[in-house]
């Protein structure tokens, strides 16, 4: 009897540290049909998938489900070295990019709730370069000389959390920004690990904005001021707040902005496109120099593009946010924020079929109708192939991973949520019938 007493004393142990509330679960691996998914039906991804690595579109692919909590789908296809057909593993880490913008507004709203700021001050009060900002007028491309008018006012810290600030992307931006941003040595966040934001992010203030603040949705350097924005209000590196108050509480062991070495034989390889789209190894002339930059022991923390990470440790933290800002039993937001950073707050304006909150790209009816993702599902993307997204309506969470650039394959994700969406088999998506 005693013996009995105590194995039922285990499993009810073992069962409350796999989750810690009701309704607010921890990732762990399940049967596809214990989630309301068909594995017959999840068969067709597996096809999909492999296709694409058999055509030579992609070299590898790490795609991940999960549903409720549960972890149905997470397999790697594929390889990561197109010579010694070395396969790519699931836990590989990946070059994340512009998924780490999530992450810095999470870090950013984190200390909006400690009461360190509202949304709606301006930047220059914690970043006095952001004073009196100018707005580009005219601009000469045979020389990069450019006249402004004076901004009809500041850019606030909402503006940056929603790209409509006016400031824009180096690099890959407007052949305004790119020019100007790069006579100003200001960089994308990508590929220069000997940068500091101290130095960078202050510099980048007294540049034109392309446009006045909060009349236009551009995306840009937004992001990467705001991980500076941590940095002044924390009194930490940008990194040294992700990983103490982010990723250990959370238990994201493998998300970081230069890789120790013990996991650097983990970094995915970065493959590029021949003139056919087929992937080989070479990797684009931009990166060409520095690809391999999250090896290396660098003090520039990009907020808004600088982060590796893997498929596992980005799915912990899409689950924190389907949680209400809970996981595991560690609080990282209210549920009234995450509202907040899940809502539309760019009312208007334009950017295609999505809306956009405090991070994310949210899905709109528009999008909703044109794929199976449910209306409020929000996510975005990374600039070396990479998609997640999180549907609060089904308790879905969809990542697929693969790192090339340029990357023609932009049809995979699109492919992906289609596949996802039709293997559930139980879903709360309203079924009309034929009486109604």
């Amino acid at each position: 009897m005693n013996r009995l007493l105590s194995l039922l004393l285990c499993f009810t142990v073992i069962a409350s540290f796999a989750q810690k509330q009701p309704g607010h679960p921890i990732l762990l691996e399940a049967k596809p049909e214990s989630a309301g998914l068909s594995s017959e039906r999840l068969e067709r991804l597996d096809r999909v998938l492999q296709e694409y690595i058999d055509k030579g579109r992609q070299a590898g692919i790490v795609a991940f489900i999960a549903r409720n909590g549960k972890i149905v789908y997470y397999k790697g296809f594929g390889v990561n070295d197109l010579n010694t057909k070395t396969p790519l593993k699931r836990d590989a880490i990946f070059r994340i990019a512009s998924q780490t913008k999530a992450i810095t507004s999470t870090a950013v709203m984190m200390l909006y709730e400690e009461g360190k700021f509202l949304l709606d001050e301006p930047i220059s009060k914690y970043i006095p370069t952001f004073k009196s900002p100018k707005v580009l007028s005219k601009f000469n491309e045979k020389d990069t000389t450019y006249s402004t008018v004076p901004a009809k006012r500041e850019v606030t810290i909402r503006d940056l959390l929603t790209h409509t600030s006016g400031i824009g992307y180096a690099q890959i931006g407007t052949k305004e920004s790119n020019a100007i941003y790069a006579k100003a040595r200001i960089s994308s966040g990508i590929g220069t690990p000997n940068d500091r934001l101290s130095e960078k992010i202050p510099a980048l203030g007294p540049l034109p904005l392309v446009h006045q603040p909060g009349e236009r949705w551009t995306y840009g350097l937004n992001t990467d001021v705001l991980g500076y924005l941590v940095e002044v209000v924390s009194g930490q590196t940008l990194d040294q707040f992700m990983r103490q108050r982010i990723f250990e509480p959370l238990g994201m062991k493998d998300t970081y902005f230069y890789i120790p070495a013990d996991k650097q034989t983990r970094l995915a390889t970065l493959f590029t496109e021949d003139s056919t789209t087929t992937a080989v190894r070479n990797v684009p002339a931009v990166l060409s120099r520095n690809a391999n930059y999250p090896k290396a022991q660098g003090t520039y923390y990009s907020g808004g593009a600088g982060l590796t990470a893997t498929a596992y440790d980005y799915a912990i933290f899409l689950q924190m946010l389907l949680n209400g800002g809970e996981y595991n039993g560690k609080r990282i937001l209210s549920p009234s924020t995450v509202r907040l950073m899940t809502t539309n707050q760019i009312g208007d304006l334009y950017t295609g079929l999505q809306k956009f909150g405090l991070g994310f790209g949210i899905t709109t009816p528009k999008e909703a109708a044109k794929l199976p993702l449910s209306i409020g599902s929000f996510g975005w993307g990374g600039y070396f192939g990479t998609t997640y997204w999180a549907d609060p309506k089904e308790g879905i969470i969809g990542m697929i991973m693969t790192q090339k650039v340029p990357n023609s394959s932009y049809d995979l994700s699109d492919k992906f949520r289609v596949l996802l969406y039709q293997s559930i088999t139980d879903s709360e998506q309203p079924v009309f019938k034929l009486d109604q």
